[in-house]
């Protein structure tokens, strides 16, 4: 972890011409006070006040301490004089959008640093930072979620501006490439862009005790090793709130590896009011046409696999609940989940997809999804179109899954139609548990499966449902005992399928 300099007397950016009045422009007084402090290492001290700022650029051996009633404020090029730092070149934004693929064109960003702090108790406020970007120039089937078809193209060009309009624009809070040895802390951090929080092929992370109530993204790990998010709160209806990702923005495949996600809370509650304290549901939809997000997730970009992942103690309200996908080959293996709990859950309340979309550079094959446990997972209030699902392909089927003590209770009310339909394989689809429709089971749906043991499931809906409780397709050595639901399993291309009640 980075040096927090104890030894040291805090050096104040006031001392540095900031003025902290939320009326200059007070970036180039915080970047002299870095580039001062950090020809020997020390903390930066950000006081009271309000300080409107373009982009500030960390060092190495540098803490940022935002002291209490510090707020960082970003600063808008359409109202004040300047703009962000430029997206740095090259590009690899072939493979994921234009956000994940930049960094300098961020509020505070570090690239190659390394024992960096950013500590509060104080704030980000990101509202001068725009959430939109351009997508991925890879447009082939799966580049958006099947939600979306019907967005026009006007709607599609202010959720994906052109490149020429993002010069002088910041779309994240934090954005970090390629560091070592980083401590983020205490902060708070509201609106915080397309990212509250980006790193990227960073190693030895700790993310602890942040307040984020951001308008798209909240934390994401990309391709980064040995990080730990713990006792976080994150509310972010319109996108993911905490997700791992092992995209191809490097120029090269990185697994996302050793990573543990602990005590954290997530939810999709309207914009702002995690930290206002209302916690408002007026918000139903977000910009993908799916019901809000809030979530944590594994994926969608996978190109350099996943191991080693850890996810316990952890709340989801008015989310979509945990997603695991791989679509864009690489590995996916070591992954446990335990004590979730889940409450008014927007999708599914588990999401398990192997696809085969392959964005990625030339040789990208279909990926691997293995050897997962999930254990002691609770969800309530689910929407009943979209059961835990867990589904593979024909010729690439998930492997060795263990879920233990899962109880699911749906609103119900599905029907006989409903009961008959017949899921598209959509192999090449993006991964979101609507991709599917409603499916044809109320509680667990399990295709192209190779492996799964299931000890001690309850299923219940508020309503009568006529579907089925559980569904399992062309599965080998499927095992699922002490079950609990209304309604009889159906199992269609089974071998060595048992499926016995709870006595």
């Amino acid at each position: 972890m980075p040096l927090l300099t104890a030894t040291t007397v805090p050096v104040d950016v006031r001392n540095f011409g900031a003025k902290g009045d939320g009326v200059a422009l007070d970036h180039d007084a915080i970047n002299r006070a870095i580039v001062a402090v950090a020809r020997t290492g020390g903390t930066v001290l950000v006081p009271a006040g309000r300080y409107l700022c373009f982009s500030i650029r960390l060092l190495s051996g540098i803490t940022l301490m935002l002291a209490e009633g510090a707020v960082i404020e970003a600063a808008d090029p359409a109202r004040h004089a300047g703009g962000y730092d430029l997206p740095e070149p090259p590009s690899n934004d072939v493979y994921q959008d234009f956000g994940h693929s930049h960094f300098h064109n961020s509020l505070i960003w570090g690239d190659g640093v390394h024992d960096v702090a950013i500590i509060g108790p104080g704030m980000i406020d990101g509202i001068g930072l725009t959430r939109e970007g351009p997508g991925a120039r890879w447009t082939k089937a799966g580049s958006h979620p099947a939600s979306m078809r019907g967005v026009t193209a006007s709607e599609m060009r202010q959720l994906e501006p052109d490149r020429s309009l993002m010069n002088g624009r910041g779309n994240k809070a934090i954005a970090l490439k390629n560091a070592r040895r980083v401590r983020i802390a205490d902060l708070t951090i509201a609106r915080g862009g397309h990212f509250a929080i980006l790193a990227t092929g960073c190693d030895d992370v700790a993310i602890e005790r942040l307040r984020i109530d951001t308008n798209r993204d909240g934390i994401d790990i990309d391709a980064c090793r040995h990080v730990t998010i713990r006792d976080c709160q994150v509310n972010s209806p319109n996108d993911d709130a905490i997700v791992l990702k092992a995209s191809y923005a490097l120029g090269e495949t990185r697994a996302c590896e050793d990573v543990t996600i602990t005590g954290c809370t997530v939810s999709g509650y309207d914009p702002g009011t995690l930290l206002d304290g209302t916690r408002g549901r007026t918000q139903a939809l977000a910009p993908d046409r799916d019901r809000v997000t809030g979530r944590i997730k594994l994926g969608t970009e996978s190109t350099g696999g996943f191991r080693r992942i850890r996810i316990e103690d952890c709340r989801f309200l008015r989310s979509r609940g945990l997603a695991i996908e791989m679509v864009d080959g690489g590995v996916l293996e070591e992954v446990t989940a335990r004590n979730l709990s889940m409450e008014e859950v927007t999708t599914a309340p588990l999401f398990l997809r192997l696809g085969d979309r392959r964005r990625g550079p030339a040789g990208t094959g279909v990926g691997r999804l293995r050897h997962v446990s999930i254990a002691n997972l609770t969800a309530t209030g689910i929407d009943p179109r979209y059961a835990a699902t867990i589904a593979g392909l024909p010729d690439r089927p998930v492997e060795d899954v263990r879920l233990t003590n899962i109880d699911l209770r749906y609103a119900g009310g599905g029907t006989a139609a409903e009961a008959a339909r017949v899921v598209p394989e959509a192999r090449d689809g993006y991964p979101e548990p609507s991709m599917f429709g409603t499916l044809p089971a109320y509680g667990l749906y399990v295709r192209h499966v190779r492996g799964l043991a299931v000890k001690g499931l309850t299923i219940a809906t508020d309503t009568p449902d006529t579907r089925p409780p559980v569904i399992v397709e062309d599965a080998r050595n499927v095992r699922i005992t002490d079950l609990r639901a209304s309604g009889e399993p159906v199992v269609r291309d089974g071998r060595n399928v048992r499926i016995d009640a709870a006595s």
